[in-house]
């Protein structure tokens, strides 16, 4: 792991792939950093508009509440995100992939500065099944990070424990996962998190 993990929700790598990136900026002086840090927080948790953050090679992103209900506000703990990825949909989550945000934690110190949530994939939870709505198994993780270390501004995104999701129940989804996992991976994962803590860090 490149970068410290502050807020403790980062799990350890057991299994499949990881992916990690991140992205800094250097402020002039201390009421600088903190004054961007909090533009930074701003931009990671306002997960509706990570589309236009990440660039045009990135999924778009959908808070949901627990009562089904889309929300504009910032992301929470137990809220869920639905994420249109490029290509087809899961059949099982109606057309979108789902994960639950399962973690969230902020620490300041002074000096330090985090805040952090993780996300797993999880059954569609408006859906009628109990099975996992997403191309990774619920084995996978995303970690979303902002640190400010004094000076400098860091956005951080962690994909531990990568495996393709091989229990959904119908073909069509099976095919789909494996082909879109094992591809995401390699490929456009690594590329949308990169233009998401380059965004998040744009001065």
């Amino acid at each position: 792991m490149k970068r410290k993990d502050y807020t403790g929700i980062v799990p350890q790598q057991y299994t499949g792939t990881a992916i990690e990136v991140d992205a800094n900026i250097e402020l002039k002086n201390i009421e600088e950093a903190r004054a961007f840090y909090n533009v930074a927080k701003n931009r990671l948790l306002q997960v509706n508009n990570w589309h236009h953050i990440a660039g045009i090679i990135s999924a778009k992103f959908q808070l949901m509440d627990a009562n089904g209900s889309e929300a504009g506000r910032h992301a929470a703990r137990n809220d869920f995100l639905k994420i249109d990825i490029p290509g087809p949909g899961s059949k099982e989550g109606g057309g979108y992939d789902w994960v639950l945000v399962d973690m969230f934690n902020e620490v300041n110190d002074g000096e330090i500065e985090s805040i952090g949530f993780r996300v797993r994939p999880c059954n569609n939870p408006f859906g009628t099944k109990n099975e996992i709505a997403h191309f990774y198994s619920d084995e996978a993780t995303s970690n979303f990070i902002v640190i400010r270390e004094r000076t400098n501004v860091i956005a951080w995104v962690v994909d531990n424990n990568l495996k393709p999701n091989d229990h959904a129940e119908s073909l069509v989804d099976k095919l789909r996962d494996t082909a879109v996992g094992m591809g995401a991976i390699t490929l456009f994962s690594k590329m949308q998190w990169q233009g998401l803590v380059n965004g998040i860090v744009k001065p």
